[in-house]
């Protein structure tokens, strides 16, 4: 599968045509094709930049942006992280408690049924036997 890079929409042709390599202004041929995919990922650094998503200083630039504007929202809320991992213990705890009564209640409603079922499917098993 190749990645394309600057693709226009449409697969239209630049604002300047195409060049004499038959490839436009932005690099890429006729409709949109780009004859070396694979060039710019010819670093060093290209796994790392697909895991990151960019390069790693403009990424670690977004990360601290990004977490000074919820660190400002949640100090307006009055949300700490202490409250948040507290919250999130409680819940799941409260989640795990309640499917275990939940297993603990279905548990009773099976022994009472079959307390009730399985005699009489004994009984019709015996009594159609005979015939």
């Amino acid at each position: 599968m190749s990645e394309q890079r600057f693709q226009r929409p449409f697969g239209g042709q630049g604002p300047r045509g195409q060049n004499s390599f038959g490839q436009d202004s932005y690099g890429q041929g006729p409709a949109g094709y780009d004859p070396d995919p694979g060039a710019y990922r010819d670093g060093r650094s290209s796994g790392l930049h697909r895991f990151l998503g960019g390069s790693p200083g403009a990424v670690l630039l977004r990360l601290v942006f990004l977490s000074v504007l919820v660190g400002a929202g949640m100090a307006m809320l009055g949300v700490t992280p202490g409250i948040l991992f507290a919250q999130a213990y409680d819940t799941v705890r409260s989640l795990l408690e309640l499917s275990f009564d939940t297993f603990h209640d279905a548990g009773r409603w099976f022994v009472a049924g079959a307390a009730v079922v399985v005699p009489l499917w004994l009984l019709s098993r015996v009594f159609a036997r005979g015939r």
